[in-house]
């Protein structure tokens, strides 16, 4: 019946609005003989782009009108390029071994110096040790986040850790319990983010805030605390079988309130949970690049957000994230879809454009490309989206970027929302579990229609409440673009 009806106000009213109508991509023509599979992406002071691939390249582009595009070689014999950072005149990439100070000196366009910065952490040859590397932070420091060996252990010094890169090289053990790191940034205040894949210990991608001295969740390389004297002292690991499917055996839980993580969150002092989960084949399936929009609305009405890319999916979702009792938590919604490729880099101008790309060897992607080279550009007008969602001690206050027809906006039966959670648990992913339907006791719009409180008959900590806001119209009466998104609730607000 809700097909029939949306099929007939299409037919009466024209198409409804869709993505590309507001963000258009544009897919760049890429060097011949090459495989473009962009890994990493940063922008260089003449405004040319350096691209780092997977297959050990360093390309400079300059995008021109259309999808046409200039490159140049600039290096290659590297073992993939996963993170590329312009510092004083050098390129600094993240490699599978080490961070490669590189300059060209006579300035041709050409790497003449290849220089070792650091290589502080070990290599076995197994082909899941990927590394990956920020940019510059506010203090300097580059960031490295290294995948495990496999997805169980660590075969070598400081796999499944993040290190912090000092402006002289040194290396510091900054962070424990990473898997299978895709990417790594920073939000619009310098705060630094990874995004991790689903395996053991983690039941979806997450997006993970990277606090010194924290520990990430997984325990297989925590063996390296005897060479990391600065972390003190090795946390106790998570119980792998105590709490199956988000309940410890043999115990009834039939309000979902005993969650897995919350737990162990209270035995493992250094553990911090996901500050949002990017839920398992809804918002994508392996999670890479990190982007902050602070192009002060070149990008639209997203400013400050992040966009996170996605291989599998070969997609971008959008995170609003905000600090509950001095944990960071919020939601993820869908984005952009469409992408040729799997996503891997991504970059932002100050300007507004997002340049990503990637590939889909190993896994396959959905955009059914081997690899890409696009860029994501907002068109000037804004789609009517949830912008904000904000936790309450009772529900969520949702912040729209147009304003709400107040009728369809006051009446609960417009919403629906489901808590669930993942199983914290040693085994590959997990299902969701603890599936509880919230009832909505009140929607308040705010004077503005550009807000509406939600209050329903409880919250549950530690799980994901998916909101569903269906029945909502603009003034304008447009449904949301997207009308879901995915809020991890780690605390819930004190009244």
């Amino acid at each position: 019946m809700r097909s029939l009806l949306l099929l007939l106000a299409t037919s009466a009213f024209g198409a409804l609005p869709s993505e590309p109508d507001y963000y258009a991509v544009t897919t760049y023509a890429t060097p011949p003989g090459t495989a473009l599979e962009v890994g990493s992406i940063d922008l260089l002071p003449d405004g040319r782009l350096a691209l780092g691939t997977r297959r050990g390249e360093i390309w400079l582009a300059n995008p021109r009108e259309g999808n046409q595009c200039d490159y140049q070689l600039f290096a290659s014999g590297l073992h993939e390029v996963l993170g590329l950072a312009w510092k004083d005149g050098s390129l600094y990439a993240t490699t599978r071994y080490e961070v490669t100070k590189i300059t060209d000196q006579d300035g041709d366009g050409r790497a003449d110096v290849f220089d070792c910065f650091s290589d502080g952490w070990g290599v076995s040859g197994d082909y899941h040790e990927y590394a990956v590397g920020s940019r510059f932070d506010k203090r300097g420091d580059l960031w490295v986040t290294l995948c495990l060996t496999g997805s169980f252990s660590s075969a070598v010094p400081f796999r499944g850790w993040a290190l912090r890169i000092g402006p002289d090289g040194k290396m510091t053990p900054t962070c424990s319990g990473i898997r299978s790191p895709g990417g790594v940034g920073f939000d619009a205040d310098g705060e630094v983010y990874y995004c991790d894949n689903q395996g053991p210990w983690h039941g979806s991608c997450t997006l993970q805030h990277l606090v010194p001295g924290s520990f990430q969740g997984h325990p297989g390389g925590n063996q390296w605390y005897e060479l990391a004297p600065n972390m003190g002292k090795r946390p106790v690991d998570p119980v792998p079988e105590a709490f199956q499917n988000g309940r410890k055996r043999g115990q009834q839980n039939p309000d979902g309130d005993h969650d897995r993580m919350v737990l162990e969150r209270k035995r493992i002092k250094e553990l911090l949970p996901p500050a949002v989960y990017l839920v398992h084949g809804k918002i994508g399936n392996s999670a890479t690049a990190i982007v902050c929009d602070e192009s002060i609305g070149k990008f639209g009405p997203f400013n400050k957000q992040l966009f996170i890319a996605d291989q599998s999916h070969s997609n971008f979702s959008r995170v609003y994230l905000e600090t509950i009792n001095g944990i960071k938590q919020g939601v993820v919604f869908p984005f952009r879809s469409g992408f040729k490729s799997g996503l891997i880099g991504g970059r932002m101008t100050h300007d507004g454009v997002l340049y990503t790309g990637g590939s889909d060897r190993g896994w396959g992607a959905r955009g059914g490309q081997p690899f890409c080279f696009e860029k994501l550009e907002w068109t000037g007008k804004v789609p009517f989206e949830m912008h904000e969602v904000h936790a309450e001690p009772d529900g969520f206050t949702i912040t729209f970027t147009q304003p709400v027809d107040p009728q369809t906006a006051r009446t609960p039966a417009s919403y629906s929302v489901r808590a669930f959670t993942y199983p914290y648990r040693e085994e590959y992913g997990g299902p969701e579990v603890d599936e509880t339907m919230l009832a909505i006791t009140s929607a308040q719009v705010a004077e503005d229609a550009k807000s509406v409180r939600l209050k329903l008959d409880r919250v549950i900590q530690g799980h994901i409440h998916e909101l569903h806001l269906d029945g909502l119209k603009s003034t304008t009466g447009n449904p949301l673009l997207h009308s879901v998104g995915y809020y991890t609730l780690n605390e819930i607000p004190v009244k």
